[in-house]
């Protein structure tokens, strides 16, 4: 059985919540009166922390006598990775007639019936969704807006409020853009991801020209001028559409001269400026206006990748209104978000850092910013590939995406819910990386790379955990968390 409006929803199960999007969707049912619990594999998750401090009834590992007793459930939310299939959560939730949506469908039955505002991409989605939600509550417009990581400043992955307006991180993956139908968008960047669901990049692009087609005339989309697929999905939308980007001219707002590596690849000239008008013009879109770095950004957060998603909440923070001043302001208090460049703490001098990068174009950035960063320490990353599907189809990306650090360590490949096993190795990644690291070696669990780490690490290295499994357990062990 179906619902169609979350008004009478009192007590809430969800299967699969500790994920970043059920995690979200978990604080803001009970930011709104209603009981929530729920259950999960029992493997420990960066997550398990919110889940504790929201004090939710969470099963490890997944029971159907955890739903075989409940008579007053009014609906049951699963992870997508779920199906009646592979848990018997949701056979017993269908046997028992529980009213059960996907996650995907219970966010959009919360987003549709406000003024929604989504960020989707490849890259960048929670540091943007992040740095707009905070220069939205700053402006006073208050947003509800769910962010896929913990904020610092407000210690929670979400803001709730009664206003109209609803801020989401829109996922791509199984293409859950499908339930999402946005009144202003923000397109971050595209590169081909999630191979294990979509088969080329051109059904990758699909979904999202479908998504910016949803568009009513009257909203806005903000793209990335730099990236010929941005650009080419921003010719599918209706409305008025904002290209942001950093202007070559000026000198690149929040690095200084010291700064070892370029803006190449990230800027737009005059020459460029002019030739995304024209294109845009000859498809009949006249509506478009271009927003670029402002001088006195000067982030607290490292990283050009951070700069240009900077600019893109900006962009959007001035087509809903919000003065440039209060803008700036709130853009430049921002902190991070936790498992972006995520500062863990200090071991015998060593800084451990954690990080989510798990795409190839992501760890390029991240390992850019720490470079320019801590040019004058030794970097040892860990690396956690995620997903066999992914590294299989981006092995050659990766095997090139980690010449900036000075040692990598790869751990064996994290499946998570979606795959077992499959056609790739960290051993085979780890031989295609010594072309261009030669400092490289494989170790196959978390707690060898701690052993490995522990005594040798002090002062003058930076230890950076890297992926989107739980390879943060490293981090928290070698500080002593």
């Amino acid at each position: 059985m179906k619902i169609t409006d979350l008004e009478g929803v009192e007590n809430v199960y969800m299967i699969g919540i500790k994920g970043t999007g059920m995690v979200g969707l978990a604080e803001i049912f009970k930011a709104q009166g209603k009981k929530v619990s729920g259950s999960d594999v029992a493997e420990p998750f960066f997550t398990d922390k919110i889940l504790k401090r929201l004090k939710l009834k969470v099963h490890q590992g997944f029971d159907k006598k955890n739903l075989k007793n409940k008579r007053n459930v009014n609906l049951v939310i699963y992870s997508s990775v779920y199906t009646l299939e592979n848990n018997e959560e949701l056979q017993v939730a269908k046997e028992k007639g529980f009213p059960m949506l996907s996650y995907p469908e219970a966010l959009g039955l919360l987003f549709n019936s406000k003024v929604g505002i989504a960020v989707c991409g490849s890259h960048g989605k929670t540091t943007v969704t992040a740095m707009l939600a905070l220069a939205m509550r700053d402006a006073g417009l208050n947003p509800t807006a769910l962010v896929g990581s913990r904020v610092t400043q407000i210690n929670a992955s979400v803001l709730v409020s009664d206003s109209e307006y609803m801020l989401i991180e829109a996922d791509e993956y199984q293409n859950k853009l499908a339930y999402y139908n946005p009144q202003m968008a923000i397109l971050t960047n595209l590169d081909f991801d999630h191979p294990d669901y979509f088969a080329d990049f051109e059904a990758y692009k699909e979904v999202f020209k479908a998504f910016v087609r949803k568009i009513p005339v009257t909203g806005t989309l903000v793209v990335w001028g730099r990236s010929a697929a941005t650009l080419e999905v921003a010719m599918e939308a209706n409305c008025k559409i904002v290209v942001y980007g950093m202007f070559k001219k000026t000198p690149p707002a929040g690095l200084t001269a010291g700064n070892k590596i370029g803006l190449d690849g990230m800027e737009i000239n005059e020459i460029m400026l002019n030739d995304i008008k024209e294109k845009f013009e000859e498809a009949g879109k006249t509506r478009v206006e271009f927003v670029l770095a402002p001088a006195n950004l000067n982030l607290q957060v490292i990283g050009q990748h951070n700069l240009l998603n900077a600019v893109g909440a900006f962009a959007m923070a001035k087509a809903l209104g919000i003065s440039e001043k209060i803008a700036i302001e709130s853009l430049n208090k921002f902190a991070g978000t936790s498992r972006r460049l995520e500062i863990i703490g200090k071991v015998r001098g060593a800084l451990i850092i954690d990080d989510y990068a798990h795409h190839p174009e992501e760890v390029k950035a991240t390992l850019d910013a720490l470079q320019e960063k801590y040019f004058d320490k030794n970097i040892i990353c860990v690396f956690h590939p995620h997903t066999f599907t992914r590294t299989k189809a981006l092995l050659s990306e990766f095997s090139q995406s980690f010449e900036k650090v000075d040692e990598v360590i790869v751990l064996d490949i994290y499946g998570s819910a979606r795959e077992k096993q499959g056609g790739v190795s960290s051993e085979e990644l780890v031989d295609k990386m010594k072309m261009f690291q030669q400092n490289v070696s494989h170790l196959a669990t978390i707690e060898d790379a701690y052993k490995n780490l522990k005594d040798r690490i002090g002062k003058g290295d930076v230890v950076v955990t890297m992926g989107a499994g739980n390879v943060c357990q490293l981090a928290d062990k070698l500080v002593g968390k």
